[in-house]
């Protein structure tokens, strides 16, 4: 069989990704706290608590792992509710424990990318309509302002907001976000509202800082027409329609298209410096005339595919080449700013990253900008409504010691970033059954 090594483009970065309000603990002035409290609403009834204690300080030891692992950047988000937690109280003690964060990573030469918005926001913001209310695009500008001002001495790679596709779909459709609510027509204006806000982030970053590099991330769900039957490629690409594309190409041409309804937005037009990719899974898609509820559409993946540990994410590692492509209508450099898999006994995970990478680096040979890879995660953290059921770290925790646990994934993404590639002998030792397909 033969032998060698996929190597990646110069200076590529090599990462993972974290979100505040699941790495920090202690955060008790967000909806995501308040959620929390409510019976039902976390599997297992379950609470961040400590999470990480990354608001504690081991930061700095998941960062010297992650340094230590080769990995040359981190994805990073900072949480609202800490920095502004009232409307007329800014915390700068809070805005500090932040610059420690972002110093940290450059002494241990990783560069670092900023998330200034990851699904939570001050219980006060709520409390005035949150992502309903206009009102809430100069609340997160100020913010944005106050925070780049803080930390652009240190941080020149900014993600505006994390999927915003997700958290209106969760949070208005499905109802599994707060507030909880299902509303479609409030998720469209949620989203509309989040595109404005993405826009004055946007112009303001470049006010404070013109060689920043500001985009978004988003949450690429691939959608395949179950049958050859026209109503479901018909129902698919209406899916890839509002779930994928609505937000992205409003940044792209200032017009917010969301099949029910178009408008332009004034400012949106050209605010993409880079587009993040975040990509689990594909889907295929169904039509049915009684799920109305769900736009007409079943979901489902094949039958024979392979899934993780609880059955959320099916291992189709060219969906990221859809991905990709996709993204590239936009016309700017691109991001892999989350990907990964639920696997707590690591058996599926060294196989999808393998693979995932593999079509990744197949697509970058055919000139599609991509520019970085941020694995999803680096610890087991809270996923949001999931609790602590999904795990994502290349680290396992201990949440009664918060000790980590290394798993053999995470010597199997040293070697890569260290590499700068994916080599047979990787292959060979940590998924032997990837060999064929990637070694032919």
């Amino acid at each position: 069989m033969p032998s060698g090594t996929y190597l990646f483009t110069k200076n590529f970065l090599w990462g993972c990704a974290t979100a505040a309000h699941q790495v920090e603990g202690r955060n008790e002035n967000n909806t995501w706290f308040a959620w929390e409290q409510e019976d039902g609403r976390i599997l297992e009834g379950a609470h961040s608590g400590l999470a990480c204690d990354w608001w504690g300080g081991r930061w700095r030891e998941d960062f010297d792992r992650a340094q230590a692992a080769s990995q040359n950047a981190h994805r990073l988000s900072i949480e609202w509710s800490r920095i502004q937690p009232a409307p007329d109280r800014w915390d700068e003690d809070a805005l500090d424990r932040y610059r420690e964060m972002l110093i940290g990573l450059h002494e241990r030469k990783m560069t670092p990318m900023v998330t200034l918005h990851h699904f939570s926001e001050p219980l006060w913001v709520a409390e005035k309509g949150g992502w309903e209310n206009e009102a809430i695009i100069e609340l997160f500008a100020a913010f944005v302002m106050k925070s780049v001002e803080a930390l652009m001495p240190y941080c020149s790679l900014w993600v505006t907001i994390n999927e915003p596709n997700v958290y209106a779909f969760h949070a208005y459709i499905e109802g599994v976000f707060p507030p909880g609510k299902k509303d479609p027509k409030l998720a469209l204006q949620v989203l509309a509202h989040m595109v404005r806000a993405h826009a004055r982030a946007y112009h303001i970053i470049h006010d404070l800082q013109p060689e920043a590099r500001v985009g978004c991330a988003i949450n690429y769900r691939g959608f395949k027409p179950a049958g050859w039957f026209p109503a479901d490629r018909w129902v698919a690409k209406a899916y890839s329609r509002l779930f994928n594309d609505t937000f992205p190409r409003a940044l792209h041409s200032g017009l917010f298209d969301s099949i029910i309804k178009k408008h332009t937005i004034p400012g949106a037009a050209g605010t993409l410096d880079f587009l993040g990719l975040n990509y689990f899974t594909c889907e295929q898609v169904r039509f049915s005339p009684l799920a109305m509820g769900a736009f007409f559409g079943r979901r489902s993946f094949p039958q024979d595919a392979l899934l993780s540990e609880t059955g959320m994410i099916a291992h189709h590692p060219f969906g990221i080449i859809d991905c990709v492509r996709w993204g590239s209508q936009f016309g700017v450099p691109m991001i892999i700013t989350e990907n990964g898999v639920d696997d707590q006994e690591d058996d599926l995970r060294p196989q999808y990253i393998l693979e995932h990478l593999h079509d990744l680096w197949r697509v970058i040979q055919n000139y599609y900008p991509v520019q970085g890879y941020f694995h999803w995660t680096l610890v087991d953290n809270f996923e949001w409504e999931r609790g602590w059921t999904q795990h994502f770290g290349l680290w396992g925790l201990d949440l009664e010691t918060q000790a980590r646990l290394r798993r053999p994934s995470a010597s199997m993404y040293a070697d890569i970033c260290r590499t700068n590639g994916i080599s047979s002998d990787v292959v060979e030792e940590y998924a032997p059954q990837s060999l064929p397909k990637l070694f032919p």
